[in-house]
């Protein structure tokens, strides 16, 4: 149970319903803040592939009381598989060293594209497409790469000649991503399934730009990403003014379908080893397959006076580490600590929030960052990525394991909830957001506890 929030309290209005949106909301619900989450999307879609969630976010999870219902849905994975297209290993990577939030439905506004960003008399206010218009103290942007409130923060700043440079260059690709999820398929057909652990296999194209991955579920499905190395770098602006002035779209269903026919005869391991991804497409509704680009980038700009980022809208990774959703998710946790703790709704005390929230929130991001990059040119393979991988195969045990060490140290609870015990052999690194929260709640329950 947490500590009643003494006033005042700060309104909190939150673009974007993704992972980091929601998870704030949920920390936000259970510290009594208020909050409203925007959301341009109609309703919630059942669009991508996999997830991988591990120790960084389970201890939360055990705060939120939603620890046992993910472990439920989900399959344990102590081996990362890949292999070569020709079916034989490539030695495993071994990770043993290592939407539903409860949220009200009233507090979650669907089709709400924000249009218009402006700060006024100590308020920040938005307004969608639909005229509508809400008032709040801080507006937290977690939508998504391509981040509305990102490009109106940043305009701003680019008006007053604050904007650094980099923020100023599009977002970078070198690889496109073809994601989807089967429906349940047979458990004879299929017999992998049936296992319980080692749950994914990702194989390596001989001759050709591909790499795909197939994770399997406790839901009897198939997840898949099928990745497309680029030769050199681009961007969605690049990409968009090549296609300007043709009926084909680089991201629409025709180039979903087009991918999906590039690589249907590619095999796949599931299926006893004679099936291959056009088997699994076929499996998939077509509504589910998407073809999306995979940005990599870490912006410098994360606030400015009312306005702050969060998850992809201010960095963005490549998924080929799987920290990702738990990057945001820790950014939710950061945020939502330091709102709890912030001690007035004045543009002074928030622009030092903000400054606290970047300071711990920075590096981890360049870390995930730095990870993602090295594990997707173990992914693309060529010069590069064979360096890479001699380099992991012939790795000493205690260099991987202080490696993989790393990975797990960043362990963020809620400093506003009951702390759960941490069992993790290897010690979380201080988080000062919790600190500062946990201080502040020890003290409200000390003078509830002697009301």
């Amino acid at each position: 149970m947490s500590a009643t929030v003494a006033t005042p309290r700060p309104t909190v209005l939150i673009v974007g319903a993704g992972l980091g949106g929601v998870m704030l909301g949920a920390l936000l619900e259970r510290a009594n803040i208020p909050y409203a989450i925007f959301e341009r999307a109609s309703a919630v879609k059942p669009l991508g592939s996999a997830m991988s969630l591990a120790g960084q976010v389970m201890y939360l999870f055990r705060q939120l009381g939603i620890d046992e219902r993910f472990i439920a849905l989900s399959k344990y994975s102590r081996f990362g598989n890949f292999r070569h297209e020709d079916g034989s290993p490539i030695p495993p990577a071994d990770f043993i060293a290592m939407e539903e939030f409860l949220i009200p439905p009233k507090k979650i506004h669907f089709s709400k594209r924000i249009l218009t960003i402006s700060e006024e008399d100590d308020k920040v206010k938005i307004q969608a497409a639909d005229n509508t218009v809400y008032e709040g103290d801080i507006l937290v942007g977690a939508d998504g790469a391509y981040s509305a409130v990102r490009q109106q923060l940043y305009n701003r700043l680019k008006k007053a000649g604050t904007l650094p440079k980099s923020d100023h260059e599009d977002l970078p690709f070198s690889c496109t991503c073809l994601v989807g999820q089967t429906d349940p398929l047979d458990l004879e057909e299929y017999p992998e399934l049936k296992n319980p652990k080692e749950p994914f296999v990702t194989t390596f194209a001989t001759g050709k730009p591909f790499t795909w991955t197939i994770f399997s579920t406790k839901q009897n499905t198939l997840c898949f990403m099928v990745l497309e190395h680029l030769s050199s770098k681009t961007s969605k602006a690049a990409q968009e003014q090549r296609f300007r002035n043709t009926d084909n779209s680089e991201w629409g269903p025709h180039a979903a379908q087009a991918m999906c026919d590039e690589t249907r005869d590619y095999s796949i391991s599931f299926g006893g080893g004679k099936k291959t991804l056009g088997d699994i497409y076929d499996k998939t509704p077509k509504e589910r397959i998407v073809k999306v680009m995979l940005e990599e980038k870490v912006f410098k700009t994360w606030s400015s006076g009312r306005t702050v980022l969060l998850g992809d809208a201010c960095h963005k990774v490549n998924p080929a580490a799987g920290v990702g959703a738990i990057t945001a998710m820790h950014d939710a946790i950061a945020l939502a600590n330091l709102i709890y703790a912030l001690p007035a709704n004045t543009s002074e005390e928030i622009t030092k929030t903000f400054k606290e929230y970047h300071a711990e929130r920075y590096p981890p991001a360049m870390e995930a960052y730095n990870n993602s990059l090295l594990m997707s040119k173990l992914l693309k393979g060529g010069i590069a990525g064979a360096i890479a991988w001699f380099l992991k195969n012939n790795m000493p045990n205690w260099l991987w394991r202080l490696a993989v060490k790393g990975l797990v140290m960043n362990r963020l609870q809620a400093g506003f909830l009951k702390p759960v015990e941490d069992k993790g052999t290897v010690p979380p690194n201080i988080s000062p957001s919790t600190e500062k929260a946990r201080a502040l709640y020890n003290k409200r329950m000390g003078v509830a506890a002697a009301v």
